[in-house]
């Protein structure tokens, strides 16, 4: 549990945008690094403070009235739902800002998780967009003048203009495609935000409340009952570590951290002690069988394998009723290692298996189903660096065939 705590703190003390968590008086009693580097504060100048602190003097009266009336009615507001705001810094300078809430309940106080983007960087852009919209206007006046005043140069101005109107328009292109990725950017961390607040806030409060029933039984009869929350507090701890092990690998991978190392193993080995290393893990009934043509010795990365495996087998045990099978082959042909994971579980749908290998995507079969969305991408990004291929064959309440190859000589 160290561990885990240690990745929360991690994930806080990280995060790219400004996090500031409020008690339900508007104090502030947490601030993240990059909040007290938006704002110009130390952390030990905001905590105590009112979160009108950090909100432009003429605006602070209001944003009273708009906090009070937030709490006696709060909901959870995604990024970009709201009107852009001001926020002041402690040098007095306004900046404007993007702001998400999420609310939750721990000992009978409500407490608001505000996330807060710095979108100073956009309205610059919109700004140059008007310029050069006014720009292209003012040369299209121009344009018009010229044809008028001088006709025996039309030609020459025309081809000249055109020219500068080309121009224009492929910067506004250019500006208007910046501007694109930037909002893709905005839903995939609006996407996160609202994920990361659901899939954290029920594990932890299952930690809260199965801590707190703890220590209500003190008598050895009650040995029973306090295994049963020791065993829920096991649980949440492992899919806080689960969450937690996605975003890191995805992180890594995205800044490029993960590097390819070779050296030579025994495949079928790999696979037995994936199997044993996951079977704490099978549902009452569920079976893992294992089917190769014979032992090989093959030359790749063993720790990429065997992350791949992990991932594909606790998609294949969560997605799958208990009693199920689960079948694991591997055979080489050509030079190639091929592996394919099948279940008899709840399976894909068409529609949606063209984008299970997005990042933050889930089926819409299994949104009451714990998860992030990132294994099946993060099995893709693994698979892509070892300059394989992944293929998916799936049927509704039939089940799901995986097989993933991947360079490696025997």
């Amino acid at each position: 549990m160290r561990n885990n705590l240690v990745h929360l703190t991690s994930l806080f003390e990280n995060a790219t945008e400004g996090i500031v968590v409020t008690n339900s008086l508007g104090v502030i009693i947490l601030i993240n690094p990059s909040a007290c580097q938006m704002f110009g504060y130390s952390p030990v100048e905001l905590e105590g403070q009112k979160i009108e602190v950090l909100i432009p003097p003429s605006a602070r009266k209001i944003h009273i009235k708009h906090r009070e009336n937030f709490y006696h009615n709060p909901e959870n507001r995604k990024m970009g739902q709201n009107r852009d705001l001001l926020a002041g810094r402690k040098d007095g300078r306004s900046f404007p800002v993007e702001v998400s809430l999420s609310t939750y309940i721990q000992n009978d106080e409500r407490y608001v998780i505000a996330f807060v983007i710095d979108i100073t960087r956009r309205k610059e852009i919109e700004k140059n967009v008007i310029f050069q919209k006014h720009q292209l206007e003012r040369v299209t006046d121009e344009m018009r003048l010229l044809n008028a005043d001088l006709e025996m140069k039309v030609e020459q101005r025309t081809t000249i203009l055109k020219e500068a109107l080309q121009k224009l328009e492929e910067s506004q292109n250019e500006l208007n495609q910046a501007l694109d990725k930037e909002r893709q950017l905005n839903e995939i961390k609006g996407r996160f935000v609202s994920m990361a607040s659901h899939e954290f806030r029920t594990p932890l409060s299952t930690v809260l409340s199965s801590a707190s029933l703890i220590d209500k039984y003190t008598l050895t009869d009650d040995q029973d009952k306090r295994a049963r929350h020791i065993e829920k507090i096991k649980n949440s701890v492992r899919h806080l570590n689960n969450l937690l092990e996605d975003f890191l690998s995805l992180g890594k991978l995205d800044e490029g951290k993960i590097g390819i190392h070779l050296f030579e193993f025994a495949l079928d080995d790999l696979i037995r002690d994936t199997i044993e290393e996951m079977s704490p893990t099978l549902k009452a009934g569920q079976e893992i069988m294992f089917k190769n043509s014979r032992h090989h010795l093959i030359t790749s990365d063993k720790n990429l394998i065997r992350n791949i495996l992990f991932n594909l087998l606790s998609n294949a045990i969560k997605f799958s009723d208990p009693s199920g099978k689960i079948h694991i082959t591997s055979s080489i042909k050509k030079n190639n290692t091929y592996i394919s994971i099948q279940d008899e579980g709840i399976g894909i749908s068409e529609e949606d298996q063209g984008h299970l290998f997005s990042s933050f995507f889930r089926g819409r079969n299994v949104v009451n189903i714990q998860g992030t969305g990132l294994g099946l991408h993060i099995v893709k990004r693994y698979v892509d660096l070892l300059g394989g291929s992944i293929s998916l064959e799936s049927k509704l309440g039939e089940g799901t065939n995986i097989t993933f190859s991947i360079p490696a000589k025997e």
